[in-house]
């Protein structure tokens, strides 16, 4: 049989080997002619190009402001203390007989009001006897002044020239010199014994508070030992000691003769109802620092600080050692902006909403700082719009818009934006 080329081992090797070789490369193929196609009509399709986020305007609130006269402000603490006191101390001695039942501490007394009597009796024979001797003596300068009379006839009828000396002897001079000066002594004893007498009555010396008593009916008093029967403070006014920086004095009107001095309201927050003062006046300079602190030390002068007077009926009374909070009321800066401390940023600069509606941080210049609020005296002019939003990262420039054009949002969401 003949020999068939076709059909050889040979042959069909080589056929196999061309089948799967076409098996393995044609689906590549394909996946590569479809990768191409994607890919070009990928890249040649048209793009949407992406448009930049537009940025929102923040949302803040804002306070017009308008430069005029301020007055300084300057806060201060001090304590209540009297402006008159006075210790009773008896100035002749006895047994007390009567003491007014006001006399215990918180009465009240005005001046001239009896305190407490001292026995009497005593004082009242001494001016009995002192009297006496006082008549006594008024009688024997009549007895003399009549001896005077019938001395000058006799030298008159003598008719002859003597000396000086003679003539005072003769007309009985000293005689009269000392029958004079035992009517003076007499009338001397006389006022010293109704004094005393006078003494055993003990008023108040003027209007008062009583602080402390230490006597009973019955109790023996003592000039000798000068102990205090009773403490008073005067009730017309009283004082109040305030410690203030030396560096604020510039701003504090002293009393002078022709001006009153600056006024200050005084405030009890922890006792009074909120917003309740008593009113007073720097009253004086002391001249002295106060040890601790370093600080300058004021009196502030309050009139009727028990309100006893119609006109302060209902204000509260001031206690003697009570602590009080006070505002100074000092001098007036003229074209000023007050603002709140808390709208300060970085030092001495503010956050301004311009005529465009963006964010501007302009410097100022601080003519006095207060606890709460600064007087701006350079910087802000009338009209300007103060942020008073806090945002959390200022740029200058940025756009803003006021809490009234929220379309529909309440102010309280510019807090919330805020953040």
């Amino acid at each position: 049989m003949p020999h068939d080329p076709g059909n050889s081992p040979l042959t069909t090797r080589l056929l196999r080997g061309f089948r799967l070789l076409i098996k393995l490369v044609l689906p590549i193929a394909v996946l590569a002619v479809a990768g191409g196609v994607a890919v070009y009509m990928m890249e040649t399709q048209p793009r949407a190009e992406r448009a930049p986020k537009p940025r929102e305007a923040r949302l803040v609130e804002v306070i017009e402001v308008s430069p005029s006269q301020h007055n300084v402000r300057i806060e201060a603490w001090g304590t209540v203390i009297p402006s008159r006191e006075v210790s009773i101390v008896p100035q002749v001695s006895g047994a007390v007989v009567e003491v007014s039942p006001a006399l215990v501490p918180g009465g009240r007394f005005k001046e001239g009001d009896l305190l407490l009597r001292i026995d009497p009796s005593d004082y009242e024979l001494a001016v009995e006897q002192r009297r006496s001797g006082l008549a006594e003596a008024e009688a024997e300068l009549a007895m003399e002044l009549g001896n005077q009379a019938v001395a000058r006839r006799e030298y008159e009828l003598l008719g002859r020239e003597t000396t000086e000396q003679e003539r005072s002897l003769i007309l009985r001079q000293p005689q009269l010199a000392t029958v004079e000066a035992k009517v003076a002594a007499a009338r001397a004893a006389l006022a010293e014994a109704e004094l005393a007498l006078e003494r055993t009555r003990i008023v108040a010396p003027f209007d008062a508070l009583v602080i402390s008593e230490s006597v009973e009916v019955g109790s023996r008093v003592s000039a000798s030992s000068q102990s205090a029967v009773a403490s008073l403070v005067g009730t017309d006014s009283y004082w109040v000691e305030l410690a203030v920086p030396a560096s604020d004095l510039k701003w504090i009107e002293l009393p002078g003769p022709d001006r009153a001095g600056s006024t200050v309201l005084l405030y009890q927050d922890a006792v009074w109802p909120a917003g309740v003062y008593r009113e007073g006046r720097v009253f004086r300079l002391l001249g002295d620092l106060a040890q601790t602190g370093r600080m300058a030390r004021l009196l502030v002068e309050v009139e009727d600080p028990l309100a006893l007077e119609p006109e302060n009926d209902g204000k509260p009374r001031l206690l003697i050692g009570a602590y009080l909070r006070a505002e100074i009321a000092g001098r007036a800066l003229p074209d000023t902006v007050k603002v709140d401390r808390r709208f300060l940023r970085d030092g001495d600069r503010v956050w301004l909403m311009d005529a465009n509606d963006r964010l501007e941080i302009r410097a100022v210049e601080i003519a006095y700082r207060g606890p709460q609020d600064v007087l701006v005296s350079e910087g802000l002019d009338a009209g300007d719009r103060i942020v008073t939003t806090d945002i959390a990262v200022a740029v200058e420039g940025m756009p803003l818009r006021l809490a009234t054009d929220t379309r529909g949002r309440t102010a309280g969401h510019a807090g919330a934006e805020s953040q």
